[in-house]
């Protein structure tokens, strides 16, 4: 179908400052949905707090607020505005959380502000942990043994039922702020208080171990005509218990069979239709038990994460523009292909080359900060390499990153060529895993 007629202004949500798990990423897909929604004729507000970015360059927007992400200025913007529809997906946790926030202070109502991209049913129940899983068992899909908590009573009940090691993940967050891998009772403890504490609902999910399993991630793309296609398929080399932030990955995966693939291929496409995302992209993120094949369904992101920018650089296929653009009415076979310029979007693109993401840590800059990757995301940045191979791709990931690597360089070991003591060095997840 067409573009939409009947919205003249849109209003954009920024991420806000860059910090540790809400980096760049967001400014990019920013920059390409204002870059596209005034392509088509639309009038766009932006409110981001961060004045560095290039979403609040001149010209990027039709009107720019470089004011605070709350919802209380939002909605101050949104009454002087009066935009017709508002696009939360490009700012990241920050302009999902303050989408709700504004929905349930009747803002958008008051006003007539259509969400578009992603309704607020469909935003609650992904990033609501316990309506995320009734979702996930609607469907047949496995979850990790996990219960939900709102207080630290019921954390304490949950510490019989899961037992250690566990995973805490609070709700509503970005970058595993707040959680954590306990493997004692005081480590729970601690991190119950905070991932309750970081939750906006207080709400956490405590999940059985999955440390050790292989981690996937499918960023999906949906239209209104309920085409989706699979954009990329990313694998984690650090297995799970590394937050995927700070975890190397390649794309496409390289070790699932086909037959796998295509399970979690479907998988994927059929959370978002249970979810509801009725346009743009999302990331939904997978463990895979190596010893036994088992899979079950991690979380997912109904907006464009920091995935979605990895994946677009890797396949060329630009989720955040084209995300955009479904959002205001168009299907995927409306819209070309910006490489090929001949098919349409809706053909899902594949490479013949691999992709390596290395994550790059600044602990040095944050005295007392413990140099151990765990569920919360550190890294400050990132490299990323294209190869013919795998062997290829990370040894040239490996020399950008400015740590004074060439590639593989000579890994010294303290105790090697003890075999002890090289498990001992490898199980440990720590920055310099690949020196």
């Amino acid at each position: 179908m067409p573009k939409r007629e009947d919205i003249n202004s849109i209003m954009i949500i920024g991420a806000g400052p860059i910090i540790i798990g809400q980096a760049c990423e967001f400014d990019y897909s920013g920059a390409q949905a204002c870059k596209a929604l005034r392509e088509e004729g639309y009038r766009v507000i932006l409110v981001n707090s961060n004045p560095a970015t290039i979403m609040t360059d001149p010209g990027l927007a039709d009107a720019t607020y470089i004011e605070p992400i709350t919802a209380e200025m939002v909605a101050k913007i949104i009454k002087a505005e009066r935009p017709d529809a508002l696009l939360p997906t490009m700012g990241g946790q920050t302009g999902l959380n303050t989408a709700l926030e504004l929905a349930d202070m009747g803002v958008l109502e008051k006003y007539g502000v259509e969400l578009i991209g992603a309704n607020r049913q469909a935003i609650e129940m992904a990033e609501d942990r316990k309506l995320f899983r009734e979702a996930m068992e609607r469907l047949g899909l496995e979850n990790p043994r996990a219960t939900i908590a709102n207080s630290m009573e019921e954390c304490m009940q949950a510490l019989e039922e899961v037992g250690l090691p566990a995973i805490i993940r609070p709700a509503f967050t970005l970058g595993g702020t707040g959680g954590g891998v306990a493997y004692n009772r005081d480590d729970f403890i601690h991190f119950c208080q905070t991932g309750l504490d970081a939750s906006p609902v207080n709400q956490i999910l405590i999940d059985e171990s999955l440390l050790g399993w292989k981690e996937y991630e499918m960023e999906v793309v949906r239209d209104t005509a309920d085409n989706a296609i699979i954009v990329c398929s990313i694998e984690n080399v650090d297995p799970m218990g590394v937050h995927t932030g700070d975890s190397i990955t390649v794309a496409p995966a390289l070790t699932l069979t086909d037959k796998e693939y295509q399970m979690m291929r479907s998988a994927s496409i059929a959370v978002l239709r249970e979810i509801g995302v009725e346009t743009g992209g999302s990331n939904v993120q997978w463990a895979v038990n190596p010893a036994d094949g088992r899979m079950v369904v991690i979380e997912m992101n109904p907006r464009v994460s920091r995935s979605s920018a990895l994946a677009s650089k890797a396949t060329g296929f630009p989720i955040a523009k084209i995300a955009a653009k479904l959002a205001v009415g168009y299907t995927l076979d409306e819209l070309d292909n910006d490489i090929t310029k001949v098919t349409p979007a809706s053909f899902e693109p594949t490479i013949d080359y691999v992709v390596t993401k290395i994550p790059r840590f600044a602990f040095e800059k944050f005295a007392g900060s413990e140099p151990l990757l765990s569920t919360a995301m550190k890294s400050v940045g990132e490299t990323m390499a294209i190869g013919r191979t795998i062997h290829e791709s990370l040894q040239k990931a490996l020399a950008s990153m400015e740590t004074g690597l060439t590639g593989f360089d000579e890994v010294e070991i303290e105790g090697a060529p003890d075999k002890a003591a090289v498990i001992k060095a490898i199980s440990v997840q720590s920055p310099d895993r690949m020196r």
